[in-house]
């Protein structure tokens, strides 16, 4: 071999020792990274599922009539529009079936699981219960007697007309039998009326 021939060999030369470092680095990073998936992570800590404090409005665009352009927003186009999850249900089973689902819960930070009542809340949720059915007892006793208040005064107003009534009729009979002296009176005197040729 010249020296002409050495110089002119432009094939690229690799430095083994250096690949073979970072061949192994990669083979280690691998390892690791399948150790970490190994290794169980700790759950999320989720609430638990809890009562909603507010009234799921159904009822609000009931039988109203929507533009819809292509530059409508989501949220008002038709349907129900969800904001926790930036979705639009067509109708309310669907939406109700939703906030009901694990993907909107899941959103709220919320788990599918529910807290385990124990002796005493379950005491008092009966003594809450039983104050409720109270309360309504009372309520019906109300309206029972707004009912009984109603009729009374319906009987008030009848014994008042039939009270009027009777009255007129006293007052006719007055003026009947005033009119019959009249006209008794008006015949001894001579009087037999006003032109009328009638006896």
């Amino acid at each position: 071999m010249t020296s002409k021939e050495k110089y002119e060999d432009h094939r690229r030369k690799w430095d083994r020792d250096e690949y073979e470092r970072l061949a192994a680095e990669r083979i280690q990073e691998e390892l690791d990274a399948q150790e970490k998936a190994k290794q169980k992570q700790p759950p999320v800590k989720r609430e638990l599922l809890r009562q909603r404090d507010y009234r799921v409005d159904l009822e609000s665009k009931l039988g109203k009539s929507v533009v819809i352009t292509k530059n409508t927003p989501s949220s008002q186009t038709g349907g129900y529009y969800c904001n926790v999850c930036d979705c639009v249900v067509k109708d309310s089973i669907n939406f109700l079936d939703h906030i009901n689902g694990k993907k909107h819960q899941r959103n709220l930070g919320m788990s599918m699981r529910v807290e385990r009542s124990s002796l005493d809340q379950v005491k008092k949720r009966f003594e809450v219960n039983k104050k409720k059915l109270e309360e309504k007892k009372k309520d019906y006793d109300i309206e029972q007697r707004m009912k009984e208040l109603r009729e009374e005064e319906e009987k008030l107003k009848e014994y008042r007309k039939e009270k009027r009534k009777e009255r007129k009729r006293k007052l006719e009979e007055d003026n009947d039998s005033k009119s019959q002296q009249d006209s008794e009176l008006a015949s001894i005197m001579g009087f037999s009326g006003f032109g009328s040729s009638k006896k």
